[in-house]
C-alpha cells in the first residue's frame, strides 16, 4: 500500500485530492492544510509520495521542500508541486530544491492520476533496489565474516602446529596476545586494529616448525651456531605468511619477522632500531618477552612478577620501545585479569 501526503491551505482542493487518490488501488492518503503540522507528521510518517501546493501561509512550498529534504532518508521520495502556469521561476527554483513534477491549476484529473501512478512507480523500484542493496550488503557481510573466521582457524592450526615442536604453552600464546592488544588499546588503536592484533598475535613463532629439534628443545643454552640457527626462524615465519592478500596474514607475517628487534638495533633478523621497528613488532615484544619471563618451563623457573617488570623498565630504550612499556605497566589490572584468565593448564582455551 502506497501512502500519499497531500499539503494545501485549500479545503476544496484537499477534498479534490483525496477524492482522486482514494479512487487508484492501493493508495492511502494522509492530508494537511497546515504544512507545519505536515512536517512534523513526516518525522514519524514516511510518505511515498508528496502532493504539496506552492501558495501557503507560514511556510511556502518551497521551504516545505527544503524541510522535508532535510529528514534523514527523504533525499529521494518523489515530490510533485501544484503552481500556476504563469510560476515558471517558482518551477525553477523548486527543480533546483528536490520537485520531481508539477501540476497545473486548475489540475487536470486524468493528468494527476497518471503524474502519481508514475512516480509512485519510480518510489517502489527505489525500495526495492535500497532492499536489494540492503540485501547484498548483509550477504557480503555474512561471506566477510565466514572468510575472516576460516582465517582465524588457519591461524589457530598453525599456531598450534609451532606449539607441538615448541616447549611454550598454548596458555603463553592467548597471554601474549591479550597483552599485545592492551597495549594496543592504551596506544589509542581502533577495535578493529586491536582485534586483528589479537588473531595474528600467536602466529609470531610460528617459524619454528622449521627449527631442529636439537636446538629447539635443548634444555641448556645454545652455542653461537645453534643460536644463529634459532634466529631463522623469524625469517622462516615470514616467509610462511608473507604476500598473502589476507590483512590478518600480513600483519601475521610482520610479527613473525620483527617480534625479536631489539629497540637500540641489537635485535635479530634486521637489526633495526627505533621506530624503524613496525608499531606491532615493538607492541609484540614487551608481551611476548614479559610472559616468557614470568612461565616455567621445563627449562627454568617462572620469574616473579615484580622482577618481570623491574626488567621490562631496565630494558625500556635498550630493548622495549619506552612508549609501549609504559602503555603495558598503565595497564597492570587488566594484565594481572588476563595472566589468571589464562593459565598453563588450561591450554585447552587455545
Amino acid at each position: 500500500m502506497a501512502l500519499v501526503l497531500v499539503v494545501d491551505d485549500n479545503a476544496t482542493n484537499l477534498t479534490l485530492f483525496r477524492h482522486l487518490l482514494k479512487k487508484m488501488d492501493e493508495v492511502e492518503v494522509a492530508s494537511f492544510d497546515d504544512p507545519l503540522r505536515a512536517i512534523e507528521w513526516c518525522a514519524v510518517n514516511t510518505p511515498d509520495l508528496v502532493l504539496l501546493d506552492y501558495m501557503m501561509p507560514d511556510m511556502d512550498g518551497l521551504e516545505f521542500i527544503q524541510h522535508f529534504r532535510a529528514i534523514p532518508g527523504y533525499h529521494d521520495i518523489p515530490l510533485i508541486m501544484v503552481t500556476a502556469d504563469t510560476e515558471s521561476d517558482v518551477r525553477y527554483r523548486a527543480l533546483e530544491h528536490g520537485a520531481h513534477d508539477f501540476l497545473t491549476k486548475p489540475v487536470d484529473k486524468t493528468e494527476l492520476t497518471a503524474r502519481v501512478r508514475n512516480l509512485l512507480a519510480l518510489r517502489r523500484s527505489q525500495v526495492q533496489l535500497a532492499n536489494r542493496s540492503q540485501w547484498l550488503a548483509q550477504e557480503v557481510k555474512k561471506a566477510t565474516t565466514e572468510i575472516a573466521a576460516r582465517e582465524r582457524e588457519v591461524i589457530l592450526r598453525l599456531s598450534r602446529a609451532a606449539e607441538y615442536r615448541d616447549p611454550e604453552t598454548g596458555a603463553h600464546l592467548l597471554r601474549m596476545a591479550h597483552y599485545s592488544q592492551i597495549i594496543a588499546a592504551k596506544l589509542g588503536f581502533s577495535q578493529e586494529e586491536q582485534d586483528l592484533l589479537l588473531e595474528a598475535a600467536p602466529m609470531h613463532d610460528i617459524g619454528k616448525v622449521g627449527t631442529p629439534d636439537h636446538i629447539l628443545l635443548k634444555p641448556g643454552k645454545l652455542t653461537e651456531d645453534e643460536f644463529e640457527i634459532m634466529k631463522q626462524h623469524a625469517i622462516n615465519g615470514y616467509n610462511i605468511l608473507a604476500d598473502s592478500v589476507s590483512p590478518l596474514l600480513r600483519l601475521a607475517a610482520d610479527l613473525a619477522l620483527t617480534h625479536h628487534e631489539k629497540y637500540n638495533g641489537s635485535g635479530y633478523p634486521r637489526s633495526l632500531k627505533g621506530e624503524e621497528i613496525p608499531i606491532h613488532g615493538r607492541i609484540i615484544a614487551v608481551a611476548d618477552v614479559f610472559d616468557a619471563l614470568t612461565s616455567e618451563r621445563p627449562y627454568k623457573k617462572a620469574w616473579p612478577l615484580q622482577q618481570a617488570v623491574e626488567f621490562l623498565q631496565v630494558g625500556r630504550g635498550v630493548h622495549f620501545d619506552p612508549v609501549c612499556v609504559d602503555a603495558f605497566l598503565e595497564q597492570w589490572p587488566e594484565i594481572l585479569v588476563i595472566r589468571d584468565q589464562y593459565q598453563d593448564d588450561q591450554e585447552h582455551a587455545l
